[in-house]
């Protein structure tokens, strides 16, 4: 059996409009772009802050833990590359006491080019012996060693070659390089500096996206809800609930993940990438394009996963708006699905949907399954060549320690936010085919029209005519034709006719729940075209068969939550509708909780609640669409006692089949096939001997056979 819950099917979204969407969700950013570009340059800050990260133990290391240094010995040399080591790394060597001989630092070092660096340590220049730089002080105080194995500095440093220092104890080690321990404790203390402040700045950035983000989505989700609530009942035909709740709940959560997700923080991950790649580019560029081999493996695979999860993606969303269109359906319908029996068909079909769903759901671990290894491997692939070549060059002094680590560190760094942007894509690919489905739905105009200058008529008194109206629901298919009548104020009229003759639909034209293609309707002899659909409503009290109870208290549903309609109001109109013995028996009155659908009532109370609803708006003409129709005799007494006193003073309009509702009614119409065939009293009906008199003498025979529901 194939299953169809009406929910949009999505078309493949490309780039251009992908942007046409992001242009549409601009002005709902508009007002909270201070908070966004707070958040924006939050995330700068943040990124700044972590890219500082790894490079803070890098100086630890280099500049204080691994803090060598190496004599160069510019007077061994012959002029010539003595001249060429000056111009070019002079800058970087300190001098000392002796002439022609400096130190350079295991830092500097690498700034000297490797071609170059080898030929000064086989020519001599540069000595592969390493030596401490150490306060005089300090080394006068612990009487260390003799002093001509120091080489006096200029400035107030001793340089001390290591091998000297191996017999030395840990303290004194400790108190010789006091300076280097200061350095690393200043650098730790920074670093959780900078911790906390990321943390702090964190959480202000996720505090401004999410509040900007709920209150976009409070915006959106106002204004689609609007858009429903102002559409035609020929809207509400065509979409089913499920699918206007999906879009209401799922599909705005959806774009919310999006813009906390994905607008914003993409930014830090681009900031991220950039900065990485500057950095690594900056501590060793050969190092770097290693390292970048594997970036267009890893940004083809990041691509093809991308790509599949996005069709998954659409395909569950679409899964899951089916679900909640069938569960709309079954649930409110399930007293009909035991009454036949029908639960394990009905399970059977959402068995079929659930399993689609699982499916698809599946596919997306798949993917996501071979993705995320896949980039764990690439990660320690890339961390394997760094130690094999990176491990070379700090072997042969070409490289640091500390930058090695960095390097580490920054390649570990770098493949998260790859990761986040591949997820990110699919987010965007699922709020995208969700604010397709959000936009599209806001852009459906299948709204009654207000007229641009409304009017108001002379006096309100219900007085109601229909002329040569005509309507269809489907091209081709009429169901009224030229139907003309009229309602004077402080009528009574009734409205009969076998089922699909139109009588209902007169209702919905009159309301202005659908428009008609021919014809007049006036009301206080105004087209009802040119009233402002909100008054002409608010003229009319509509009871319905199937009476709609909201859940809330007896008060709420009768006042629908208008506050300026009062206590007294709402006791004088239960009066009126004979509602207000019944509900002063209730456990707390008007205060008592009825549940969804007013499921804790009986059908008649159902009606006397919506007919004291409709009182308690005080409308000029009342309109009532087979109140009495699926009530118990005592019930239909009362409302018929209550229409009987309210016609003296309001125009009504009464559809039903009974002759006790009708035949006290000042005039009966008589519909057939879309057009009113008889008019008259009851009398005059019954006397002509047609359709009317074989619809009661039907009545009649239908209630006097035995075993028969009334």
């Amino acid at each position: 059996m194939h299953l169809d819950y009406g929910y949009m099917e999505e078309g493949k979204l490309g780039k251009p409009y992908n942007i046409g969407l992001l242009k549409r969700l601009i002005p709902y950013t508009r007002p909270y772009k201070k908070n966004l570009f707070l958040a924006l340059a939050l995330t700068l800050l943040i990124t700044l802050f972590d890219l500082s990260i790894p490079y803070l133990p890098k100086i630890a290391i280099d500049r204080y833990i691994l803090s060598f240094w190496y004599p160069v010995h510019q007077k061994v040399m012959p002029g010539g590359l003595a001249e060429e080591f000056d111009q070019k790394y002079g800058h970087i060597v300190e001098t000392t006491k002796e002439t022609g001989l400096g130190f350079l630092s295991s830092s500097k070092l690498k700034q000297i080019d490797p071609m170059d660096l080898r030929h000064y340590q086989e020519e001599g220049l540069i000595s592969r012996d390493r030596f401490y730089r150490i306060p005089a002080e300090a080394s006068n105080q612990n009487r260390l060693f003799a002093p001509e194995k120091a080489i006096k500095g200029e400035g107030p440093y001793l340089y001390m070659p290591v091998k000297a220092l191996n017999n030395v104890s840990h303290d004194t080690i400790i108190k010789l390089r006091h300076k280097d321990l200061n350095g690393v404790l200043l650098i730790g203390v920074f670093l959780l500096f900078l911790i906390g402040a990321s943390f702090v700045l964190n959480y202000w950035q996720y505090y401004l996206l999410e509040k900007s983000g709920q209150n976009m989505m409070q915006d959106i989700r106002m204004e689609l809800f609007s858009r429903i609530q102002g559409q035609s009942i020929r809207f509400f035909d065509r979409n089913p609930v499920g699918r206007l709740v999906t879009r209401v709940t799922n599909d705005i959560e959806n774009l919310n993940e999006m813009f906390k997700s994905v607008l914003i923080t993409v930014f830090k991950d681009i900031f991220l990438l950039a900065g990485i790649i500057v950095v690594l580019l900056h501590l060793n560029w050969r190092l770097a394009l290693i390292s970048f081999i594997l970036l267009p493996f890893v940004f083809g695979l990041t691509l093809f996963f991308s790509r599949q999860a996005r069709e998954v993606f659409r395909e569950i969303r679409k899964n899951i708006a089916a679900i909640n269109a069938f569960l709309q359906e079954r649930i409110p319908g399930i007293r009909i699905i035991q009454l036949f029996v029908q639960e394990k068909m009905q399970l059977k079909y959402f068995k079929e949907l659930n399993h689609k769903n699982y499916l698809a759901s599946m596919r997306q671990i798949k993917i996501f399954a071979v993705f995320m290894p896949s980039m764990e491997v690439f990660s320690s692939v890339g961390i394997g060549l760094l130690l094999w070549y990176g491990g070379g060059k700090v072997i042969s002094e070409q490289l640091t320690l500390g930058s090695l680590v960095a390097f580490i560190g920054y390649i570990q760094m770098f493949f998260k936010p790859i990761r986040d942007i591949s997820e990110k894509y699919n987010i965007m690919q699922s709020a995208m085919a969700s604010m397709e489905r959000i936009f599209g739905l806001m852009d459906q105009e299948e709204v009654i029209q207000e007229p641009e200058t409304p009017e108001r008529p002379v006096r309100a008194e219900g007085h109601l005519q229909f002329k040569d109206v005509s309507f269809a629901y489907e091209k081709g298919f009429p169901v009224l034709t030229d139907v003309s009548f009229e309602i004077k104020p402080g009528q009574m009229v009734a409205l009969v006719g076998i089922t699909g003759s139109g009588k209902t639909t007169i209702i919905n034209l009159i309301e202005r729940f659908y428009e008609f293609e021919r014809g007049t309707i006036l009301l206080d002899d105004l087209d009802i075209r040119e009233w402002k659909i909100e008054e002409l409503r608010s003229q009319m009290g509509l009871v319905m068969q199937d009476v709609f109870i909201f859940a809330g208290s007896i008060a709420e549903n009768i006042s629908l939550g208008n506050k300026k309609i009062t206590k007294e109001t709402l006791e004088e109109a239960s009066r009126q509708a004979n509602a207000y013995q019944y509900i002063k028996r209730l456990s707390g009155g008007f205060d008592h909780e009825v549940g969804e659908g007013g499921a804790i009532l009986s059908g008649g109370q159902r009606q006397l609640l919506a007919l004291s609803r409709v009182l308690a708006y005080n409308p000029t003409l009342l309109i009532l669409d087979e109140a009495t129709s699926s009530v118990d005799p005592e019930t239909e007494r009362l409302i018929q006692d209550s229409i009987f006193t309210l016609s003296r003073r309001q125009t009504t309009l009464i559809i039903a089949h009974r002759p006790s509702t009708i035949q006290h009614a000042d005039k009966i119409l008589v519909m057939h096939h879309g057009r009113i065939v008889e008019q008259g009293s009851h009398e005059e009906l019954m006397a002509l001997g047609n359709i009317y008199f074989r619809l009661n003498r039907l009545r009649e025979k239908n209630e006097s056979t035995p075993g028969s529901v009334r």
